[in-house]
Parts: C-alpha cells; structure tokens; sequence
C-alpha cells in the first residue's frame, strides 16, 4: 500500500543523495520515479538535483502555482508512475501537500518528501508543517553539530559570519550563507553572535 513519507533534517545531512539513491533503485527495478525540485532553487542549473558528494539528475521543476496532482496523473496515464520524490518539500503550499496526500490514496502511488523542518529563525515551513501533520512516515535524516550533538538547528550567515535574526523565510544558498547546529549553539550564536558558538573548534581568527 503506497504512503506519504517526509525525510525531515537540518542542512547538510544528505537529503538529496538519499532521494537521487531512491530514485535509482526503482530505476535498476525497472520502474518509473518522477522527480520535483522547487522552480526557484537554481543552484546546481534549472530542473537539476545535485548533492554535495556529486551526484545528480534532471528534475521537474515545481512552483506554488504547480497543481502537482494533476500533472502526476497525466503522467501516469500515459506510463505508469511507481513512484514520486520531491526534494526541497518544505516550499510547498498547504494544498499541494494535500494533492500529494491524493496521488498516494487516489492513485496508490508511493511519495517520497525531502526537506527541511524548520528555518533559520527556528519556525516550521508552510510545507514541512503539513508534511509533519499528515505524512504516514516521519524519518528524521540527522547530521552532527560542531560538537558532537545532534544539528537540529539553521543558522544563517551574512558576509561577516554573523547569524541572521530576521528575514526573509526563504534564501536559496548553500555552505557560504547556512550552518547546522545544535539547539545549545543555535541560541549561543544568536545570543552572542561569536564565531566559536557556530563553528567550534575550526573557528580561526
């Protein structure tokens, strides 16, 4: 019986290798995936997914306009789909989240959802909020803090290194504008702003 699932994690933690690795395993099984990317993440070229340890593949683009539902179908009927991954979930819209809900009771087609849970003011996406409420699996993909904690946490960085308090929600970049820290260093850095709260050890003056 296919299912909603959410892959929820801070950055860096391997979201879109573990969704490039899915994808290919349906593929060595003869089986179709489509594969979503959100429209304005452009980092790795338009309708692309790339990890950091390299890998990547051609992706659909999707924005908050996309009726993702209704694209999915249409493929479908023209081929069988076993499969939908979405990176970058956490950008999508209330109702697109309850289209993917659809695709997987309406059409039994399994949907695999990568993104983040929170931003780097701490505050769930609009997307991460309904995956959370009604995917029927939550895995948590973690990667380690400075310290040796679980990175639970995004900070956002200016030019400077120091950690962003307010802003816009969404600010497409990688390494040079996010770090992923732990709870304890995620207050720290925002409380006093010391490069040590965010980069440890490998802090150098």
């Amino acid at each position: 019986m296919a299912q909603l699932y959410f892959y929820y994690s801070a950055m860096n933690a391997g979201k879109s290798t573990a969704l490039l690795q899915s994808s290919y395993n349906y593929h060595e099984r003869g089986m179709r995936t489509l594969v979503y990317t959100a429209e304005f993440d452009n980092r790795f070229g338009a309708g692309r997914i790339g990890s950091r340890i390299g890998l990547s593949s051609p992706a659909n683009l999707y924005s908050h306009q996309t009726s993702l539902f209704n694209e999915i179908e249409t493929e479908h009927r023209k081929e069988p789909v076993h499969c939908v991954l979405l990176d970058e979930s956490q950008f999508l819209t209330r109702t697109q989240v309850r289209e993917l809900a659809e695709v997987v009771d309406l059409l039994d087609i399994p949907v695999l959802c990568y993104g983040l849970r929170t931003d780097f003011r701490g505050e769930l996406f609009s997307g991460s909020q309904y995956l959370l409420a009604w995917a029927d699996k939550l895995v948590e993909l973690k990667t380690v803090c400075h310290c040796g904690r679980k990175a639970s946490m995004v900070l956002r960085l200016d030019e400077q290194g120091k950690p962003f308090k307010e802003g816009a929600q969404v600010q497409v970049g990688g390494n040079e504008s996010y770090v992923s820290v732990c709870r304890k260093h995620y207050y720290e850095a925002l409380d006093s702003g010391s490069p040590q709260a965010i980069y440890g050890n490998q802090w150098k003056k």
